[in-house]
């Protein structure tokens, strides 16, 4: 995707020592870029959200376990590393992924010869991101052209929630994807954007990323859009996620399952997209997903800009009140129209994905 007319990812190497990404605590407001060096940096990077969605914390995790096979080969200075960067973000399996095909990429494998094998490893991790999001992009184009062909001439209204973009792979984005390509394609569209409470990540980055890419978008205070279903404003709904289970349910940021419970009480299709990596054949359901807690200050706690065009963070809470914050929920299998994959779309069901997963 571009900015300003120059095309980026949302992470890149730089030489073959360090590794380049979007500090996305800082948009809306300003565009910033970070270097990190080390697996630490890269952790840390995580846990603060200066990166984060699913797919692209599994390559950034994989960049970062490079690294410290630069600085350490041995298996347990790879074990140590795998297993500190898998902590870092619970509920999103690419993360584990992506790690774990490291580790197997080098275990047995030469020490003199893991630094250069861990670089191309984790850069076709990124590469491969990349081909499965434009195949997304591509199979969600599909019911995005059905749509607008069953009202020609008319706009097709698609509500997201959160950022499933660019920003939160390495390139194209997984809900998104459809999108641009619709866009691209000259599919009149309009995007109902979820604020998405408490970080406001559909707010500050799936707006930045439309507006980037010239995509008509309104965005939405997220109780909103069980209203717009209800008047017939909302064609679908299409999402990201963070980890889909062996029967279909799917965890995704707190409120998704508020937005497919509307949908499917309005008759609005309702559609998750995501690479194969975000699949858990470990788990048979949802239950057994775990939500990661984060931290109260988000909820009790707002960034904004000033008057003055500095960023300051608010206090928008009763002092005293404590908060909960989960930062995300289950949504059943029951409530998902389909399943957007690189490989096509498929029912929401241990059938419907092993008929593209037959292996």
């Amino acid at each position: 995707m571009k900015i300003n007319g120059q095309h980026y990812r949302s992470v890149w190497p730089i030489g073959e020592d360090a590794f380049g990404i979007i500090d996305q605590t800082k948009l809306p407001h300003e565009f910033a870029t970070l270097t990190l060096r080390n697996a630490e940096a890269a952790a840390h990077a995580i846990i603060t959200m200066q990166t984060r969605g699913a797919p692209l914390i599994g390559a950034v995790g994989a960049y970062g376990l490079a690294l410290a096979v630069r600085e350490d080969s041995s298996d347990e200075h790879l074990t140590k590393v795998h297993d500190m960067l898998a902590e870092t973000r619970p509920t999103a399996i690419n993360l584990r992924w992506a790690l774990k095909r490291m580790r197997d990429a080098l275990l047995n494998q030469p020490h003199d010869k893991r630094a250069a094998l861990a670089w191309k490893e984790a850069a076709a991790i990124a590469d491969e991101d990349v081909a499965m999001s434009e195949a997304i992009g591509k199979n969600g184009l599909k019911i995005i052209r059905e749509i607008a062909a069953k009202k020609p001439g008319k706009t097709v209204n698609i509500l997201t929630h959160c950022n499933a973009g660019w920003l939160a792979t390495v390139d194209y984005g997984t809900a998104l994807a459809p999108i641009y390509l619709a866009h691209d394609d000259g599919i009149p569209l309009h995007v109902w954007v979820d604020e998405t409470r408490p970080r406001n990540q559909g707010a500050s980055l799936t707006a930045f990323e439309l507006g980037s890419h010239g995509v008509h978008h309104t965005i939405l205070a997220d109780n909103a859009g069980g209203h717009y279903m209800q008047a017939g404003q909302v064609d679908m709904v299409i999402v990201g996620t963070d980890r889909v289970t062996a029967n279909g349910d799917v965890a995704n940021k707190i409120g998704t399952y508020l937005k497919a419970l509307a949908a499917k009480d309005n008759d609005v299709p309702f559609y998750v997209a995501l690479p194969s990596s975000t699949i858990d054949w470990t788990l048979e359901n949802g239950r057994d997903i775990p939500i990661e807690e984060r931290s109260q200050d988000e909820v009790l706690k707002m960034s904004g800009r000033l008057p003055d065009g500095s960023v300051a963070m608010v206090e928008i809470a009763a002092p005293g009140s404590g908060a909960a914050n989960p930062g995300f929920d289950v949504t059943p299998a029951r409530l998902v129209t389909g399943l957007i994959t690189e490989r096509g779309t498929c029912a929401a069901t241990p059938e419907g994905l092993r008929s593209l997963f037959p292996k």
